[in-house]
């Protein structure tokens, strides 16, 4: 899939000033047996494209070494930064926050488990470099239960039928954003950010690249049927106000419902047939479609001020490691 292809990006050697070309971002939680692996495999795609970079965990409260692993390698290498939150904020507000603190003039944000190829990033760099300010990896296929395989098919035909921006399928995220791209989503202030449909919602030149998604490297997965769940339902609810319009919409369905057992008990008085059945119905379905009505309308009222109150912090640090003091 592709939108209109924009201006081409300027050389990367030609940045202004000492700003980074290119910012990974890599969110963390429990990869002891990943994030060194992780950082590697990105240094050594990216080294070659003569690039400026930096890589960018963000850990989310994990329990084992990750951080002690991750300090030892911002200690040997300057280019690696962690940030360190004060608790576990979720699967959407703590890799958002680490892509909106990246400086790249390019943002690339993937996983620590080589479920995402780093082998895509030239790839990514070379489609950007063509003007394209969003370049997102989408699986073409993956191994994963029934269970999980109808859930996520649940998600996208929810998305679809209510998002207020088509989603793009089997995207998880994966990808490169421009950064005019990352400051716009950032100055949405969403509090829970979804952010493969945020950047959908930018409008900005997209384009995809389909890659078959291996299974974990090594470690433990810290997503399981729940967690995922709890995803898919925060993005439906994020990235889908008009949710919160499906009671008025079964008020209005109610009302005409009421309407209809109203003509047909006028219909039966006139025909000398029992009425009673019919007004009773008519009754206890006006009902109905006031409650229903009077729901709808406050939950757009909830959605306006929504619209209006997003400034909750996405996550708190508890401390930066590596980061320049002008970063």
């Amino acid at each position: 899939m592709s939108l209109p292809v924009g201006t081409a990006h300027p050389p990367l050697d030609q940045a202004a000033g000492h700003q980074t070309d290119v910012s990974v971002v890599i969110p963390c939680r429990n990869e002891e047996a990943n994030a060194e692996a992780i950082a590697a495999a990105v240094i050594a795609e990216l080294e070659p494209l003569d690039v400026t970079f930096d890589i960018i965990f963000i850990d989310n409260e994990s329990v084992d070494r990750t951080v002690e692993i991750i300090r030892a390698m911002c200690a040997r290498d300057p280019r690696i930064r962690l940030i360190i939150n004060t608790r576990n904020f979720g699967q959407m507000r703590s890799p958002t926050h680490g892509i909106f603190e990246a400086r790249g003039r390019a943002v690339i944000g993937m996983c620590a488990d080589f479920q995402d190829p780093p082998a895509l990033l030239p790839r990514f760099i070379e489609r950007w470099r063509a003007g394209i300010d969003i370049v997102l990896g989408v699986r073409e296929s993956e191994k994963s239960g029934f269970i999980l395989d109808t859930t996520r098919k649940l998600s996208y035909t929810l998305a679809r039928s209510f998002g207020d921006h088509a989603i793009i399928p089997n995207a998880t995220g994966f990808g490169l954003y421009d950064r005019k791209v990352v400051d716009a989503i950032k100055a949405m202030n969403e509090p829970e950010p979804f952010f493969r449909g945020m950047l959908v919602e930018t409008g900005y030149p997209l384009e995809t690249i389909t890659y078959h998604r291996p299974v974990r490297a090594r470690g433990k997965s810290n997503n399981n049927f729940f967690a995922l769940l709890d995803f898919a339902v925060g993005g439906l609810t994020a990235s889908s106000k008009r949710l919160l319009r499906v009671p008025l919409y079964l008020g209005v369905l109610g009302a005409v419902a009421t309407l209809v057992m109203g003509i047909g008990g006028v219909i039966a008085f006139f025909a000398h047939r029992p009425i009673a059945g019919w007004f009773i119905a008519m009754v206890l379905q006006a009902q109905f479609a006031l409650l229903f009505g009077f729901l709808g309308l406050m939950g757009d009222h909830i959605r306006l001020i929504s619209e209006r109150t997003r400034r909750t912090p996405l996550v708190l640090e508890r401390e930066r490691v590596n980061f320049p003091q002008d970063y």
